[in-house]
């Protein structure tokens, strides 16, 4: 068994010259952005003249934008003009690890009311002290009514955790025995040899099953199961029950570091992705949705203590990599090759707030009058902002409603022929253009009667693009972007979604002009759905055919 090193470390850090630590010391505040981060602090549980307010629902910000209710995020603006001063720092790191999931909601198990039921992090602190029983379940799943369902936030390393705690049983007790109910079992890696050798231990017990229920049974515990390998009913009497209780990211239900920015204190959206704050696992690791701010540990992902290491020295490089590019005036958070900033033609601007609502990096904050305040080094150009925009005021310099405006006008429109119908597809450059591009590489032939304009994002996507499209004459428009929801993908974090819930009004448009709705789609292409893509096209090519060409066309 591995001897802890944490201490080691502990007294590493605490001898290091270069590293302040603070104890006892909350985040009252993060203003500003990469590069000029100010920092507020206050001591543990005081209070300060502002306190982040919880999140604000949709509901509630069309109150606020009425001016029907009082704005939260006002205190916090006060409370920044009238503390101006902080620590300054160039990039934050948001390591603030994980807590156990909640078990007591499962009756039939007893935790909080038999007493030697406990989870997993409380089995620990006993081993610790010296204290583990000699006849010990470990208990993977609720069971019951669960079926075939894990405990909330259980994961590979949860597993690990029983197989070492059963092991704890066995090294304390000469007679021990370990008995590990599970539904799924995951040892990825090198792992899976740790696990061949539990299983080589005559004194620990796996089954796959199903547990009803624990009781009291004189002064030990009674686990009653359906084993559902060997199709028999188990009872198991033991010393101790453990529950694997799951990792819950402290960003859930918690704003952590109280961003005294537009959007609110915390990340955005984090419930919608079980609180974890990566902005994109696959693609941006240790980045969140908030340029400058990097996660590290349990608020990323589930993680073994050799995957927190290599976390942390991630996430410590990204931070003084947003460092040096502040430093040198360059991108923080660069598209590939790409040094643009958004640029805005405030005369115009309406005060109607969507860029600043529907910016998914927080890159805008917005005065007393409800104008946009752009912080350039949070943007990470997408074009989310350029979208949303009915006036359309935003732009970037190689990215403009324009310069896609004048792709669609230079498109051949045939005459009102019906073997001749034109469709346009805007194309996500993340996803789906890749996917597009590896199609045409496997010879997969594509519908003759579509053109294809890439953009940055479906949540670019300006409606005066559609309308322009249609007006022209074309017959269909059909957007391909990146998969959102349960099997978020979006590179933008929510560019798809945004994008197919304007889709919706357009249809409202539509139908007011005499068109079809249908005759504007929208598509979630991953980027391996390379050969699904020209049955997607020619799918809508038909749906197209059989509404019959635009009666616009010629006009």
């Amino acid at each position: 068994m591995e001897t802890p090193s944490i201490g080691d470390l502990i007294s590493a850090v605490e001898g290091e010259s270069n590293i302040t630590i603070k104890v006892s010391t909350e985040v009252a505040r993060i203003s500003g952005s990469p590069g000029n981060f100010t920092v507020t602090l206050k001591e543990a549980g005081s209070k300060t003249e502002w306190d982040a307010p919880d999140k604000v629902t949709v509901d509630e910000q069309e109150l606020i934008d009425k001016g029907e209710k009082e704005d939260p995020n006002d205190g916090l603006q006060k409370y920044t003009e009238d503390n101006p001063d902080g620590e300054k720092y160039g990039a934050v790191v948001l390591a603030t690890g994980w807590i156990p999931a909640d078990v007591s909601q499962y009756e039939h198990l007893g935790h909080g009311k038999l007493k030697n039921v406990v989870t997993n992090a409380e089995f620990e602190k006993l081993a610790k002290e010296g204290k583990v029983p000699g006849n010990v379940a470990f208990i993977q799943s609720p069971g019951a009514a669960e079926n075939d369902n894990d405990f909330p936030y259980c994961n590979s390393v949860t597993s690990m955790v029983a197989l070492k705690q059963a092991k704890y049983v066995r090294e304390d007790n000469a007679d021990g025995k370990a008995f590990i109910i599970y539904q799924h079992m995951r040892t990825p890696g090198n792992t899976e040899l740790f696990y061949k050798g539990i299983q080589d231990d005559d004194g620990i017990f796996l089954t796959k099953g199903t547990v009803s229920g624990v009781e009291e049974n004189g002064t030990g515990l009674t686990v009653k199961a359906d084993d559902t390998l060997l199709g028999e009913s188990l009872e198991l009497n033991v010393d101790m029950v453990v529950l694997a209780a799951g990792m819950v990211p402290t960003t859930l239900d918690n704003p952590t570091i109280n961003l005294a920015y537009r959007q609110g204190p915390e990340f955005m959206d984090l419930d919608l992705f079980d609180g974890y704050a990566d902005s994109h696992f696959i693609c941006f690791p240790y980045e969140t949705r908030r340029t400058g701010v990097y996660a590290s540990g349990g608020v990323r992902k589930a993680e073994t203590m050799e995957e927190t290491i290599d976390d942390a020295t991630g996430a410590a490089l990204k931070a003084i990599q947003c460092i040096e590019s502040a430093n040198r005036g360059v991108a923080v958070h660069p598209r590939s090759g790409d040094q643009t900033f958004p640029e805005f033609f405030f005369s115009r601007c309406t005060q109607c707030k969507r860029c600043t609502e529907e910016c998914p990096f927080g890159a805008l904050d917005d005065d007393a009058k409800g104008t946009p305040l752009p912080n350039p080094t949070r943007c990470r150009r997408c074009g989310t902002c350029m979208g949303a925009c009915p006036e359309r005021i935003i732009g970037f310099k190689d990215y403009s409603i324009d310069l896609i405006g004048s792709m669609v006008k230079c498109i051949e429109v045939p005459d009102d022929d019906e073997d001749k119908l034109r469709i346009l597809a805007f194309v996500c450059e993340n996803d789906a253009y890749p996917a597009l591009d590896m199609s045409g590489m496997h010879r997969n032939k594509m519908n003759k009667l579509v053109r294809f304009i890439p953009v940055r994002c479906l949540g670019s996507m300006n409606m005066v693009w559609i309308k322009d499209a249609l007006s022209s004459g074309m017959d269909g428009a059909i957007l391909l972007g990146c998969k959102y929801g349960d099997d978020y993908q979006c590179h933008f974090v929510k560019g798809s979604e945004i994008a197919s819930r304007r889709m919706e009004n357009i249809g409202e448009t539509l139908s007011t002009l005499g068109l079809e709705p249908e005759r504007v789609a929208v598509r979630q292409i991953a980027i391996s759905d390379y050969n699904k893509i020209p049955d997607i096209m020619n799918e809508f090519v038909e749906e197209i055919i059989e509404m019959g060409p635009n009666p616009f066309k010629g006009f």
